[in-house]
């Protein structure tokens, strides 16, 4: 038995050792199907030998009963709110007085983003995880215990990368990231069910489950940044206890930084301000902290609020404005979304004059009219949507708003239906869904047709000469010479066009195909898979496609689907008999960038953004537009500029253009 029991207490070491290369520093050294393999090597072991189930094993995430209502605990320190500076003049009114208060000129301070998650407290003895609460009124918070155990960031056991305390009381923030809360909707809405309205609130409300099995499927991470009560450890200072807690497998913030004074704190507010929307979370302001504790003790405390720290709050990204109108959109795959036209309204810099109200159910849920003044919020890339209706201020005379029974386009029927939330027009031949499909065939990602702007479509699809994405490449020299703004030129132009985009990779035409599910980066993965192959790709099934990394379930079904429709099939080959024609598959060689994103920003004299691309796929790298921890390499070119800043803000390696080809140059020779 003693054998079991080591096999046993290696796999739980070896399962907290990854979820830490993972969360903690967002570097994997295994895939998720081998993760998922030791688990159940684990999950089997355990059930086999119930006795010898650890409470700290990582199969104890989830498995605690329902509750029928929570319990409290009370913090032993007070989780005090932060007073607020407004701008850069109130955080240099804060300075001030802590210069007067400490009688100090030079202070250090430690400076972190924010979150908008909801605030949480993990108290561990010996080491080991046995409580956590919500923040709650301060003094007493609701015991989420079992729901916070299957967040897999957080440690179930402190690793031995530090003496670990007798009691240790941990402060952070969870929530969910921008990424993972737009895949999280997608699924939703794919299984019929309601999209959640925001990040923050769907974070709250998965703490807040009675059922921590329904906890345990939402992508919840966490961000640690404070200490409540420590024993058996002493620290120095902020900073000295930041460092400490990924030793102990908490993952902190990369973008906490430290500096003297208040033009440090002026500098770390405005920098974050301009990096805000290019963030993969939200915030809503900066902290800042006399980074001593001894310095901290000092200054003391107010009522309700630390002397030693305030929180910068950033611009709105939550506004009032008014519903002028209520349309309807019609999608490339029929759907009908319902967007808010607005009285147009600044957020965070960017004007906004639509928003998304989701579907009716969403509608229905907030009871947004025409004529409700509402309050819509924009975080990063995501699109403006409206989280309330002002009850208050709502005008006589308004009426529940109802989706039409009939396309807005071309007057067919519009059916939901009864595992889905999205309601979509019928008629595969309805001009918008034509138009939707040609514009992504030709867009930059796909097919990349210059000269073929959405006006153009228009046009053809209304003049009825392109029916299909197959019709694009029968276009005649004539047809576009007689359009509106289209002379022999345009139309020379537009044909040659044409003819180029005939020669391109089985990746792109996947994509273009606009398969549900499938994008851009898993296009490449089947182009790989079956070596550009279109009649092995359509021969697949379900499980040949499961068995390739990265391509799950619903994409593999979606897959499957798409070629077992006859129609679908016949527009493939009018598009190979037009002379589509695909390069030849290079086979990724593995290499030291195998896995690594790379980030391309400037003017780049030495080679184009297509050809970095090229190069970094080449050797199992990916290539990416925007800069995240996630990023391992930004290539800076001339005139670089807000991810050039992000990349040093992250610690991300940057290189010259120089620099990157030599370092291809010497991957390529091994």
């Amino acid at each position: 038995m003693h054998g079991i029991q080591k096999i046993i207490n290696d796999l739980c070491d070896q399962l907290n050792y990854h979820n830490i290369r993972y969360y903690v520093h967002d570097d994997p050294s295994i895939s998720d199907s081998e993760y998922d393999k030791l688990l159940r090597e684990l999950q089997k072991l355990e059930s086999e030998h119930p006795h010898l189930v650890k409470a700290d094993s990582p199969t104890q995430r989830v498995g605690a009963f329902p509750l029928a209502e929570f319990g409290s605990i009370t913090h032993r320190i007070p989780m005090l709110s932060l007073s607020n500076a407004m701008d850069a003049e109130e955080i240099e009114q804060f300075h001030e007085q802590t210069q007067k208060g400490l009688g100090v000129k030079k202070i250090r301070y430690v400076a972190e983003p924010k979150l908008d998650g909801l605030a949480v407290e993990l108290v561990y003895e010996n080491g080991v995880f046995i409580s956590g609460s919500t923040r709650g009124n301060g003094e007493v918070g609701e015991d989420i215990t079992h729901n916070l155990k299957t967040i897999k960031a957080i440690p179930l056991k402190l690793q031995d990368g530090h003496k670990i305390p007798s009691l240790l009381e941990v402060r952070g923030e969870v929530f969910i990231s921008h990424k993972d809360f737009k895949s999280m909707n997608e699924k939703r809405l794919e299984n019929g069910e309601q999209p959640f309205a925001n990040p923050r609130n769907s974070a709250a409300g998965s703490l807040r489950q009675l059922n921590p099995t329904i906890t345990a499927t939402r992508p919840l991470r966490i961000f640690c940044y404070a200490p409540g009560t420590i024993e058996g450890v002493k620290f120095k200072s902020q900073k000295d206890f930041l460092d400490t807690l990924p030793k102990w497998g908490f993952p902190v913030n990369p973008l906490i930084e430290i500096g003297f004074g208040v033009s440090f704190l002026k500098k770390y507010y405005i920098h974050t301000e301009e990096i805000r929307n290019n963030l993969d979370y939200d915030i809503d302001g900066v902290v800042f902290k006399v980074n001593s504790f001894s310095h901290q003790d000092e200054l003391g405390m107010r009522s309700r609020s630390p002397r030693w720290a305030i929180a910068g709050k950033l611009k709105a990204q939550q506004v009032t404005t008014t519903i002028l109108n209520i349309e309807a959109s019609v999608g490339r795959t029929g759907a009908v979304t319902p967007v808010a036209k607005l009285h147009p309204v600044n957020v965070g810099g960017v004007i906004v004059s639509n928003a998304t109200l989701h579907n009716q159910d969403e509608i229905d849920r907030k009871d947004v009219r025409i004529g409700d003044s509402v309050l819509i919020q924009r975080a990063g890339d995501v699109i403006p949507e409206v989280v309330k209706v002002i009850l208050d201020k709502r005008p006589k005379g308004t009426h529940p708003y109802k989706l039409p029974e009939y396309c807005p386009v071309c007057n067919h029927q519009v059916r939901r239906a009864e595992d889905e939330a999205v309601a979509r027009c019928q008629n595969m031949a309805c001009p918008a869904q034509i138009k939707g499909r040609i514009q992504h065939f030709i867009s930059k990602n796909c097919m990349d047709i210059d000269g073929f702007g959405e006006k153009l479509v228009d046009q053809l699809v209304e003049k009825g000469h392109v029916m299909s994405v197959a019709d694009i490449f029968k276009i005649t020299h004539d047809q576009l010479a007689s359009l509106e703004r289209m002379g022999d030129k345009s139309a020379t132009n537009v044909i040659t066009a044409i003819d180029a985009a005939k020669s391109t990779t089985f990746a792109r035409f996947i994509h273009a195909l606009g398969i549900r599910n499938v994008g851009e980066h898993s296009s490449k993965v089947l182009q790989q898979a079956f070596s550009g192959s279109l009649e092995k790709l359509s021969n697949a099934t379900v499980k040949d496609l499961t068995r390739i990394y990265e391509i799950g379930d619903v994409m593999a079904q979606c897959v499957v689907d798409f070629f077992a429709d006859p129609t679908n099939l016949h527009l493939i080959q009018s598009c190979l008999d037009s002379g589509i024609s695909f390069e030849k598959v290079e086979k990724i060689q593995a290499s030291g960038i195998t896995g690594k994103i790379f980030v391309f920003t400037g003017s780049l004299l030495k080679f184009s953004r297509k050809e970095a691309h090229v190069m970094v796929e080449k050797l199992g790298a990916r290539a990416s537009g925007s800069v995240s921890k996630k990023t391992d390499y930004v290539v800076a070119g001339p005139g670089a500029g807000s991810k050039l800043d992000n990349a040093n803000l992250l610690d991300i390696d940057v290189l010259t253009e120089e620099e990157f080809l030599k370092m291809m140059k010497e991957l390529e020779s091994k």
